[in-house]
């Protein structure tokens, strides 16, 4: 009998602490590390041998920020993450999950934030959401054939609308009577004793319900008081794990309700991360204000982190649909309108297109978008000729102000009309000083959201190219070891997680992959099948950089190629609880 079911030979050995890497030797049975070791192995000491010379040998990485929520019931390879050495993700993020509420609920308040139709998802939730609590969702995840390991939050605005129905949850007027502030308490607390990881908020109002019966209000979440939150936050304190929220980007100092609530004195801390540090274009002082927030949350008691997206933050749009439009009115005017003739003859009236102009022109106010057509490019149009160029080069071709050269091209091309920009993260030197930051999390890949817009399933890819670039070029921003560690044990050791390390007696999660493959352009989006949705989404292809991967000690990936038994046979992934070791 072979001492081994597999055998990972001759690769640089990471082993997600930090510590130095080395070459090493990893054998795997069971689906757990066997052994490490120094010395030449013997032949056949194993069924299945993996020659890993001149690679990395890491632990497989964490995604713990995406919103595969409905994905995750029809396709559960998520492949898409997997082919880039993710072998855990987290879902439930910014207050959406789909645990608690009723399918159609439940479509509504995902569907048009994260951008996948819901045509799509509320007849894949009528077909297979058999469970209304956290315990009924958890048993279903222990049989549901997972391809990585998945780790969750309770969203608030499921939570919420479980509880108060949605058309209470989105009224400003309404807050939920002590029975109602009970249930939702001990739905949370049911959740917390099955292994979620806390709950997720959202207080950003740009993010959207979906449907006919409360279309176009926030989500449910940003309704609520701070003291139901606080409520529902003394449990996370209690059982030690994580509130996920995002402040409101219309006022910064919102921040400051959670510093309060992070703070440990005379309490324990809580675990709080938020979304997002950033280095926007359009408003240069956010990044030092939350490295600064994030310092006083860490140095008076707290425990914080904020989320950081380690590679540029480039969106994409299609005619007018766009989140980044929710953050003024007239943006938002248009983007209340479903209907495109009724939405075009909005934009052709030239009161509104005065309103929108002066939002444009609107440098100081709170924003994401720099608000600059000049710094957006069209990719694709029926009109050929201006695509490679910006709006703002157009306009003054036309001799007309380039608000109105945008919206007339809204108003003939429709949703053809396919651009892009970049909003943050562009300047390199910059960038590589916010990845060095401990109160950050090397996150927010956002996978399984926003088909048309953006695609950073290769994070952690990314992450590891902009720190080996660092050591080529002789400035190294940290130890290769500290960036496996980013990407791996510190986030799983951080969320409480069984993740994250390749020790003897580990799951055998790990990934193995070439470095020369990371010398290619990362950024790259390309168009695959949304396995089951019938439809086509932005997505990341790096060719000859990850070779293997393995979940459970099972193969994951072969050769760089997905294998077919994932996410369709069990004995890959496992819903991780929060708090569980071994």
């Amino acid at each position: 009998m072979n001492q081994f079911d597999t055998l990972i030979v001759g690769g640089r050995y990471f082993d997600g602490t930090g510590g130095p890497s080395r070459i090493a030797h990893v054998g795997i049975k069971d689906g757990r590390v066997a052994e490490v070791f120094d010395q030449q192995p013997e032949p056949g000491l194993a069924t299945r041998t993996i020659d890993a010379s001149g690679c990395w040998v890491t632990p497989g990485f964490l995604d713990t920020h995406t919103h595969y929520d409905a994905e995750l019931l029809v396709a559960p390879s998520l492949s898409e993450s997997v082919r880039h050495g993710v072998t855990t993700v987290l879902i439930g993020s910014c207050s959406l999950s789909m645990v608690c509420s009723d399918p159609e609920d439940a479509s509504d308040i995902f569907t048009r934030v994260e951008t996948v139709p819901r045509e799509k998802v509320l007849p894949i939730l009528k077909q297979h959401k058999s469970w209304q609590t956290p315990k009924e969702w958890v048993a279903f995840m222990d049989q549901h054939p997972l391809g990585p390991n998945v780790i969750s939050f309770l969203g608030h605005s499921d939570l919420r609308t479980a509880v108060m129905g949605l058309h209470r949850a989105t009224d400003r007027n309404v807050t939920p009577t002590p029975e109602e502030q009970q249930k939702m308490e001990a739905l949370l607390e049911e959740a917390l004793q099955e292994g979620f990881l806390g709950l997720s908020t959202m207080c950003l109002k740009w993010d959207k319900v979906d449907g006919d019966r409360e279309w176009s209000k926030s989500l449910p979440s940003t309704y609520a008081r701070w003291r139901e939150v606080s409520r529902l936050n003394a449990l996370l304190r209690r059982y030690g794990r994580v509130h996920q929220g995002a402040p409101n980007a219309a006022n910064p100092l919102q921040v400051t309700q959670y510093l309060k609530e992070t703070l440990g004195w005379l309490r324990k801390p809580l675990k709080t991360t938020l979304i997002a540090m950033i280095d926007l274009k359009g408003n240069p002082t956010v990044k030092p204000m939350a490295s600064l927030v994030g310092w006083l949350a860490n140095s008076f008691g707290g425990n914080f982190r904020w989320q950081l997206l380690p590679t540029p933050f480039t969106v994409y749009a299609d005619g007018m649909d766009i989140v980044l439009f929710e953050e003024f009115g007239a943006g938002e005017m248009a983007l209340d309108i479903r209907d495109q003739l009724e939405r075009n003859d909005l934009l052709k009236d030239e009161q509104y297109r005065r309103k929108f102009r002066k939002f444009y022109k609107e440098k100081l106010s709170p924003r994401v978008w720099q608000r600059d057509f000049g710094d957006a490019v069209i990719l694709d149009c029926p009109d050929k000729s201006v695509v490679g160029r910006n709006f703002a080069e157009l306009a003054a071709d036309r001799g007309i102000h380039v608000v109105d050269f945008f919206l007339d091209m809204v108003v003939a091309h429709g949703r053809s009309l396919r651009w892009f920009t970049t909003v943050g993260n562009h300047r390199k030197d910059r960038l590589r000083k916010m990845v060095t930051n401990p109160g950050a999390l090397i996150t927010f890949s956002d996978a399984g959201a926003h088909i048309r817009n953006m695609a950073f399933y290769n994070l952690p890819l990314r992450f590891l190219k902009l720190v080996n670039e660092s050591h080529g070029e002789g400035e190294p921003i940290m130890s290769l070891e500290r960036a496996v560690h980013r990407l791996t044990g510190e986030q799983a050791d951080w969320l409480g997680v069984d993740a994250g390390h390749i020790r003897v007696g580990d799951r055998a999660d790990i990934t193995v992959l070439d470095p020369r493959g990371l010398d290619q352009d990362l950024e790259q989006v390309e168009w695959g099948e949304m396995e089951n949705f019938g439809l086509e989404r932005m997505v990341n292809r790096v060719p000859g950089c990850v070779r293997e991967v393995l979940i459970n000690g099972r193969p994951a990936v072969t050769n760089g190629e997905v294998q077919p038994a994932l996410g369709r046979e069990s004995g890959y992934g496992h819903f991780l609880r929060a708090g569980a070791s071994g």
